[in-house]
């Protein structure tokens, strides 16, 4: 301690100052973002705050409005750049940028197994493409008015159901790129889109409040579940298709929330997930590798993503990401990792941890 004091007596204030605004300042610039732990009554038990992580090369240079996961280590994102990029996330390094768009990349699609996918956009167009081909379109959409919202692959690949703020959804041959059929629903502006697996039907979300469950075989509405209070701006099935998931526009709390569904018989609603500040954009179904019991996360504009307990409503952890801006769209990316799309940061990569319970961290971003 001798040598210490001595230091210190010998030092000029203003070093000493110096180097403690240097080591805070350096401190600081690693505090990316904060987490909430909570217990199951929804107390917050401890906020913590993580370092680290890695800063990969940005796959777009404009806010991203949508991440999908191609596969395990591959996905495509789309956003105000108009490119459709495939990134490998678990290296960091960009596979393929895919240019056609005349404006914003709205929807990304994905086929199951497959090297394909498609894109929708505001310039009304939906394109298909091939990871191991051209980075030209492979086959164009094109029969929509308006901005196109909504897109859907079939379970078998073989035909794309669309939707748009022009009031229809339009069924389309894959593999001719032929419209099949077409439905128009008045003051029905789509905002998603989401097949059920192994089924005929097709779930919407939309700006009229309501979602609706299309039969694709003459493309009718065979159920509308009861209006909630907010514009729905999203919406998921799970793997099983017994369940889905719907997300509320909203503010200060007001709406804000995630909604899970029956798509069986009874097709009521199950629970609702309250507690985020702003639009919540859009909500999965997480793998139940993850937990012992059965999890979803959303993600919102208020800068958060959040797990809840599927069965109870309780939200288990939040995760903010600070200077993220409002949280656009989110993937799972294998068993243990989530891809979340955001304003200003390009997209996150979030990895679930059960070193000392269930907790979400951010990794790297890209």
């Amino acid at each position: 301690m001798l040598p210490l004091r001595c230091h210190l007596k010998r030092a000029p204030p203003q070093k000493i100052l110096c180097r403690f605004c240097a080591m805070m300042g350096k401190l600081q610039s690693k505090l990316k973002h904060s987490t909430y732990k909570y217990r199951p009554d929804a107390i917050i038990e401890e906020r913590i705050q993580t370092t680290a992580f890695h800063e990969y090369s940005p796959a777009h240079v404009d806010t991203v409005s949508v991440v999908a996961a191609l596969n395990s280590d591959l996905c495509v994102s789309g956003g105000k750049d108009k490119t459709v990029v495939a990134y490998n996330w678990k290296t960091g390094n960009v596979v393929k940028r895919f240019r056609g768009h005349e404006h914003d990349i709205t929807k990304i699609a994905c086929l199951h197994k497959s090297n394909q996918f498609f894109s929708a956009s505001r310039d009304r167009m939906v394109m298909m493409w091939d990871l191991h081909g051209s980075s030209q379109p492979r086959q164009q959409f094109s029969g929509h008015a308006m901005v196109v919202t909504g897109l859907a692959v079939s379970p078998d690949s073989t035909q794309l159901c669309t939707g748009s703020r022009d009031n229809t959804l339009v069924l389309w041959d894959v593999g001719t790129g032929q419209c099949v059929e077409r439905a128009s629903v008045s003051r029905n502006l789509v905002t998603h889109l989401c097949w059920v697996p192994r089924e005929p039907y097709v779930l919407q979300a939309s700006e009229d409040k309501t979602i609706r469950l299309w039969d694709s075989r003459g493309l009718q509405v065979a159920h509308i579940f009861p209006a909630k209070q907010h514009i729905q701006t999203y919406c998921e099935v799970s793997e099983d298709g017994h369940r889905c998931l719907s997300c509320s526009s909203g503010f200060g709390g007001e709406g804000c929330e995630a909604t899970l569904w029956d798509l069986r018989q009874t097709r009521d609603r199950i629970c609702e997930y309250k507690g985020h500040f702003q639009t919540v954009a859009s909500c999965v179904f997480l793998p139940r590798a993850l937990a012992l019991m059965p999890v979803i996360a959303t993600s919102s504009h208020d800068c958060k993503v959040k797990i809840w307990n599927q069965d109870t409503g309780a939200c288990l952890f939040t995760l903010s990401l600070d200077g993220s801006g409002p949280l656009t769209s989110l993937a799972v990316g294998d068993t243990i990792s989530l891809l979340c799309a955001s304003f200003r940061r390009g997209i996150h990569l979030l990895r679930v941890d059960h070193s000392s319970g269930l907790e979400l961290r951010e990794v790297a971003v890209f």
